[in-house]
């Protein structure tokens, strides 16, 4: 009795160990998600009971990922790299497509779960550039492919990189019903950048029916972006989307940039080598007594016009 007692616990902790999330370091979660198409990472930390539900759902359906999403589940525990992917940080359940992260944000249920991952196994946020943004968002020509939320980002913007997951997780929650987007403002997009007047980085614009409304909120989680875009964008003074400039305002505006730069340029100079100044205060004023001095002696040495004199007939 006690052999068949032994055998049965044997072959329990067998199945349970087995079912069981594979703990990783930050190093094997890198070389995982270059390994593998798909990838699902439960960030967890000790002591944490809603990081143990999400586990426990996870521990459930990892076969079902396996098999249906060919998707891995793994864990990792205090992890440096989650402060990448998710403003709270644990508990986070990240799904890398391709590489890139799309982080999960609804409630520890296990259905929720799984058809939030299963229905978003591609990237839902589109990339744009200057070359096709009006042909795809029709910002300023009457809006017929829906309402768009764009987010302007830098390659060496670290928040930036940081909302990636989060912004994915926008795209994913809003597809179907808003257009989520991201432009490089300094590369791909840097003129619709300069268009809409985006100054920093990140920025936030929602384009709707010919109108521009720009996402000041405090927070940058899912929540709150997701809120802007379905309502909270009535509380924000719309602006009239500008017209895309012509290749005339584009050289004019190119010719301002460059008297400025040329301004600015000389006023650095001239404030890190102050004697230019004096320099140049006495080159001018040289310049200006040659000038002088050349007209008056051009005024001198000018001949002065003969009248002759009509001879009288006798």
């Amino acid at each position: 009795m006690k052999l068949i007692i032994c055998v049965l616990m044997f072959f329990w902790g067998s199945l349970k160990s087995e079912d069981v999330l594979q703990s990783v370091s930050d190093d094997d979660i890198l070389q995982l998600i270059k390994d593998y198409e798909k990838l699902i990472v439960l960030f967890t930390k000790p002591n944490c009971n809603i990081c143990d539900k999400f586990e426990s759902h996870l521990e459930s359906l990892q076969e079902d990922f396996e098999k249906h999403l060919n998707a891995p589940t793994v864990k990792a525990v205090n992890s440096h790299l989650v402060k990448l992917y998710s403003p709270t940080k644990e508990p986070a359940i990240v799904f890398f497509r391709h590489g890139i992260p799309l982080l999960y944000n609804g409630e520890a249920d296990e259905t929720d779960i799984y058809n939030f991952l299963e229905t978003n196994q591609t990237p839902a946020v589109k990339e744009l550039t200057d070359k096709i943004f009006e042909h795809i968002t029709q910002a300023a020509t009457g809006a017929t492919t829906g309402d768009w939320f764009v987010m302007f980002y830098g390659a060496s913007c670290v928040e930036c990189q940081r909302l990636h997951a989060v912004w994915e997780g926008v795209g994913a929650t809003l597809r179907g019903r808003i257009n989520v987007a991201r432009m490089d403002a300094n590369l791909a997009g840097i003129n619709t950048a300069k268009r809409f007047r985006v100054t920093k980085l990140p920025s936030f614009l929602f384009f709707r029916l010919g109108k521009v409304y720009r996402y000041d909120l405090p927070n940058n989680d899912i929540k709150s972006f997701v809120s802007f875009a379905q309502d909270w964008y009535k509380n924000v003074k719309g602006e009239k989307v500008p017209l895309v400039s012509s290749p005339f305002d584009e050289i004019v505006d190119w010719c301002v940039e460059m008297i400025k730069f040329g301004v600015d340029l000389g006023l650095d100079i001239l404030a890190k080598y102050p004697w230019l100044w004096q320099i140049g205060v006495a080159g001018f004023g040289l310049v200006a007594l040659t000038a002088l001095i050349a007209l008056i002696k051009a005024g001198r040495s000018k001949p002065v016009k003969q009248v002759k004199k009509e001879k009288k007939s006798k």
